[in-house]
């Protein structure tokens, strides 16, 4: 018998399903609440230009009686109207991407060709705006208030059949790594989606927007009652950046961190088995200038609870680059706030090779040796060296013990340090090896 694999997968070309029977009370329905929310769900038909070459060398495979091989296809998923005057629709990033053409359908079947406003695909988020009249716009909920049980009904159009809905209940809440985004922080539901509901709704009892329906678990792409949602908060925070700015300029902390177990709390003296614990600050980074160390409990930032290492990830993920963080610490046991401004990797990255032109990217420690062809060696011997580096660019490679610069015998880091530091355009080096010995220049622009 063929074992059935269930595999995870954004929901590219459609989306929604079959009902599941879920009410807040016995008896009760959700239709007065829906006949609210339905008309700010739509449909979206994207035409996609296919430039991957895999893509293109698989169709051109499979391809029967030398028919033509298409360089195009429809993407079909749904979207949600969260700002009527504006004409504002959310949607997946996938659903929309490298789309040439995209076309809103409403529920009162009227259709506007939708300009892109930005998309995130590291979050899956996709602004649209249309130009439109009487629209019905949804009312955002806050998903940080939802609980594992409380009842909600996922919108969408599966397989191209439009309004449709299924219920059910909140399975889990914060489901990550996934491997479906680069931020994941998911809502999972047993409400059926199918492919099509990409960017639907997934609301309350209320009626407010409490997530993006995205992917399911599925083997053979069928629905299982394992869905997944982003939730509004994060939408909500990647759409402000999009209507601002047009893009999601993310800011990096700098640094590593992982769950704090009832071990590692134990270990660290402390009462509850939640937060990250800081393992690694990076040099020059903005936790290191922030004053943050290793062995740091993160409890919040910008006043939102961290329960674990993910939290941090996502959490930071929707802050701007440039903008400050608000991070609250465990030390020692003891309450401590810190604020860290978040910067540029690529510029930070940048700066740190400009400050160090020669050496950027280059690690390096104190070396001794005894050696029966050397002798007596004292230098600094290459750990590693970053592709792309000028170093690397110069032939210095890890294993390589530097003996001088610039004629000068070098005998420790701080010797090499300094003398890279006065240095204007060139420096050079002897290195030893293995059994022979060479020079080596390295330029400053390389």
């Amino acid at each position: 018998m063929k074992k059935t694999i269930p595999i995870l997968f954004a929901l590219l070309l459609y989306t929604v399903g079959v009902s599941s029977v879920a009410s807040t009370t016995l008896n009760a329905s959700l239709a007065p609440m829906l006949q609210k929310v339905l008309p700010a769900v739509v449909n979206i038909r994207a035409q996609i230009k296919i430039t991957d070459l895999a893509t293109l060398s698989k169709l051109e495979k499979n391809r029967q009686n030398n028919e033509a091989v298409p360089d195009k296809f429809l993407s079909v998923g749904s979207g949600v109207i969260v700002n009527a005057d504006k004409g504002y629709v959310l949607t997946n990033a996938h659903v929309v991407d490298d789309a040439e053409r995209v076309i809103v359908t409403l529920s009162d079947g009227r259709h506007f060709t939708a300009k892109i406003i930005g998309m995130d695909k590291a979050s899956d988020i996709a602004l649209l705006q249309i130009q439109a009249k009487n629209l019905t716009a949804i009312i955002l909920g806050n998903s940080n208030n939802l609980k594992v049980g409380d009842f909600v009904a996922a919108i969408g159009n599966p397989f191209g059949l439009s309004q449709s809905v299924t219920s059910g209940i909140i399975s889990a809440l914060g489901r990550s790594t996934l491997g479906i985004e680069n931020y994941e922080n998911f809502i999972q539901i047993d409400a059926s989606i199918n492919p099509g509901n990409s960017g639907g709704a997934l609301v309350d009892t209320d009626g407010h927007l409490v997530g993006i329906n995205t992917a399911i678990l599925a083997p053979d792409r069928g629905s299982i009652g394992i869905g997944f949602a982003i939730p509004s908060n994060m939408a909500n925070s990647v759409m402000q950046q999009l209507i601002g700015y047009g893009n999601v300029r993310r800011g990096t902390l700098g640094v590593g961190a992982q769950d704090v177990t009832p071990e590692l709390a134990n270990a660290f003296n402390v009462d509850s088995a939640k937060g990250a614990v800081i393992t690694q600050v990076i040099f020059n980074s903005p936790a290191q200038k922030a004053g943050l160390q290793v062995g740091d409990i993160i409890t919040s930032v910008n006043g939102v609870d961290i329960k674990n290492a993910n939290d941090v990830v996502n959490t930071i993920g929707l802050i701007r680059v440039d903008s400050k963080a608000t991070i609250s610490v465990l030390r020692n046991n003891k309450p401590l706030m810190l604020t860290a401004a978040l910067s540029d990797p690529k510029k930070r990255e940048q700066d740190s090779q400009q400050m160090d032109p020669f050496l950027y990217g280059v690690g390096l420690k104190d070396f001794t040796l005894l050696s029966p062809i050397h002798g007596n060696v004292e230098g600094v011997m290459v750990v590693s060296v970053a592709e792309d580096s000028n170093a690397w660019h110069s032939d210095l490679r890890p294993g390589d013990v530097i003996t001088s610069a610039n004629r000068q015998k070098v005998t420790s880091i701080g010797d090499l340090k300094k003398i890279a530091g006065n240095t204007q355009d060139n420096l050079l080096l002897n290195i030893l090896r293995g059994p022979g010995a060479v020079f080596l220049i390295i330029n400053k622009e390389s």
